[in-house]
């Protein structure tokens, strides 16, 4: 199936799998690269020298096109650049828009800007700076999200820009695909589908708890860093929901204490990016903190296991998920699901784009 999506990347099939800090490693990418599918390295997890290290190691695995994920707001954000320009990284992907130089900085290289947005102004104003193209997260997304659907926020967005438009927040199988390149978009992007998969590194009792979830047990919090943020309920959420502004705080310095040694970031980097993550908005210092703490939690459950001290972000889709394929098999699927969503359309919807009557 070749779209706007395939031909810009290289890729196989337009199909994304998104940047999940602790999760979307080298294994997980380069299993995702293989299957023909768009893998993206989670770098804000990373130093800059796990970060070269990662994308060697996607390399000696496959000669396939991937991504790297990039914090713009990071004060390292030009080395990150720098480390992609050189390994020859077919992509940069952002999680928060990034200027309008570092835009033109990478496409000097010859390497594809595909920002993540939620909101349609932050679409207009990256494909005015040189985006190549734009991923679109609606409401239903895992981690930080916004209020808005992607079934309203995907046709705004398609129709206010002429770049690529992939869709996000709710797909996990070919129907989904279909529906989204009817809405004008060049492909899919599928972040709590691919950690649900047997190359996901994420441990086996975590993802038993995300296969047990139903959709009712997906929330959106602010409890965890002062934003609207979805994963699964747990005791540790429904905890920090109840807790005091001290004792959350104090369990907040803590866990940022911990990210600090892991990170080799000093208190005043890590206070800068804290405060930079939060958007723009006016937050408090221990909202801030709760920023550096973020990452801890997540690390938590993501590679320790440990879902009674852990976050476990997730898109709604969650409760759809019941098994774990190999990203060669899911992604296989999607694409023959896909086939048959077409070939199930009746022939005058197909041939005309109105039903008979």
């Amino acid at each position: 199936m070749e779209t706007a999506l395939t031909r810009l990347t290289g890729v196989e099939h337009p199909i994304v799998q998104t940047g999940m800090g602790w999760v979307s490693g080298p294994r997980l990418v380069s299993a995702t690269a293989r299957a023909g599918a768009l893998g993206i390295l989670a770098s804000a997890t990373m130093t800059t020298e796990q970060l070269r290290h990662a994308v060697r190691e996607v390399r000696s695995r496959t000669d396939a096109p991937f991504g790297v994920n990039l914090r713009a707001d990071a004060g390292d954000a030009r080395e990150r650049v720098r480390i992609i320009v050189e390994e020859g990284v077919r992509v940069a992907s952002f999680a928060l828009a990034p200027s309008r130089a570092l835009i033109s900085e990478l496409k000097d290289a010859g390497v594809v800007v595909i920002p993540s947005i939620g909101a349609r102004r932050h679409a207009e104003k990256v494909a005015a700076w040189g985006a190549d193209a734009v991923i679109v997260q609606g409401g239903e997304g895992g981690g930080h999200t916004g209020e808005v659907a992607t079934t309203v926020l995907l046709p705004q967005v398609v129709d206010a820009v002429d770049i690529p438009v992939i869709a996000a927040g709710g797909f996990h199988d070919g129907r989904g695909l279909v529906a989204a390149l009817a809405y004008g978009a060049a492909g899919i992007a599928m972040g709590t589908r691919f950690l649900l998969t047997s190359d996901s590194t994420v441990p086996d009792a975590v993802k038993a708890r995300y296969l047990a979830a139903t959709v009712r047990d997906i929330t959106v919090t602010a409890a965890v860093d002062g934003l609207p943020h979805r994963m699964l309920r747990t005791d540790l959420v429904a905890a920090l929901e109840r807790h005091g502004r001290i004792r959350t705080l104090l369990h907040a310095l803590r866990r940022a204490a911990g990210f600090r040694r892991l990170s080799g970031l000093s208190w005043a980097a890590m206070l800068h990016d804290g405060r930079a993550m939060r958007h723009g908005k006016d937050l408090s210092w221990s909202q801030v903190l709760l920023a550096a703490n973020t990452p801890m939690l997540l690390k938590a459950s993501m590679v320790e296991g440990r879902t009674d001290l852990g976050i476990m972000a997730s898109g709604q889709v969650a409760g759809l998920i019941e098994d774990l394929p190999s990203c060669a098999e899911l992604v296989d699927r999607v694409m023959r699901e896909a086939a048959q969503a077409l070939r199930a359309l009746p022939p005058t919807v197909r041939s005309t784009g109105s039903p008979a009557p």
